[in-house]
């Protein structure tokens, strides 16, 4: 693999997103990369907003065939929108982006010297967090970086920091692509790339950054949530990824964090990202 390889960046889109979040999103791994993609394809998730197709149709008269839209008539959900992208894209290497996210100028050169150099299917990378100003950076999401430690960190957590992943399209679609798990589709594909044999590898800096802080890992509580990570590690397990005293164990240690006072959370939220 050559640092010119060809790449999709692939997205998926619905009505609550951003207009203003998406144009910076898109200025980001356009205007500013190094390395430009050679095809971006979006999702549109249902019906959008006068302001989202406004921005849509500005960066289709600017980009051409590089910019490939695809539109479905509802809503169905992040899994299922980023599988019909999944499917749709054109090239070996695929670059994940969040339509509210911002990639750092060297992101896609930095990723695809990693495929050159080494022998990897899925690289990901640490992520800067923010809440208004993108200059002010307040956490960082860190990850461990070869794949054995990869591999075990996601017997307990998800092992790369999804919206600044790059993979083979090809291990991907082996894997089965996206599938509805709801909250966890993302997490859900990584693991069964990991299962299927695909080489993990996460650079140790950051190149995303990310719209978040400790309103968004405090909105990760209540029943339907606490039943979503049931289901998850339940599924896991059922494919013997994990041992059944890991499923428990993740089981009451998620329990105890989801019914933990929030400012409590606000420190553990801390601890974890730092």
């Amino acid at each position: 693999m050559s640092s010119n390889l060809k790449f999709s960046v692939l997205m998926s889109i619905y009505y609550k997103e951003n207009a203003e979040y998406f144009n910076r999103c898109m200025q980001s791994i356009w205007n500013e990369q190094i390395v430009k993609p050679n095809e971006i394809v979006l999702v549109e998730d249902g019906k959008l907003t006068d302001e989202l197709y406004k921005i849509i149709k500005i960066w289709q008269k600017k980009l051409g065939k590089v910019f490939k839209v695809i539109s479905l008539k509802k809503n169905v959900g992040t899994g299922r929108a980023k599988n019909i992208g999944l499917q749709n894209c054109k090239y070996e290497i695929i670059a994940i982006m969040d339509t509210d996210d911002i990639s750092y100028p060297n992101r896609f050169k930095k990723q695809l010297e990693v495929f050159k150099n080494k022998n990897i299917d899925v690289c990901s990378s640490w992520i800067s967090e923010f809440e208004n100003n993108e200059n002010k950076i307040i956490s960082y999401r860190k990850l461990p970086k070869n794949h054995e430690d990869i591999l075990n960190f996601a017997k307990k957590r998800m092992p790369v920091n999804h919206p600044a992943t790059m993979y083979k399209r090809d291990l991907a679609l082996k894997a089965g692509g996206y599938k509805h798990m709801l909250w966890f589709e993302d997490y859900y594909l990584m693991v069964r790339m990991l299962i299927n044999g695909a080489k993990f590898y996460n650079i140790q800096e950051p190149l995303v950054k990310m719209r978040a802080g400790f309103g968004q890992i405090s909105r990760r509580s209540g029943f339907k949530y606490i039943k979503a990570e049931y289901i998850f590690f339940k599924t896991i397990y059922e494919l013997n990824f994990i041992t059944k005293q890991e499923f428990f164990k993740n089981i009451i240690i998620r329990l105890t964090i989801r019914t933990l006072p929030k400012n409590i959370l606000k420190i553990i939220y801390k601890k974890i990202r730092n």
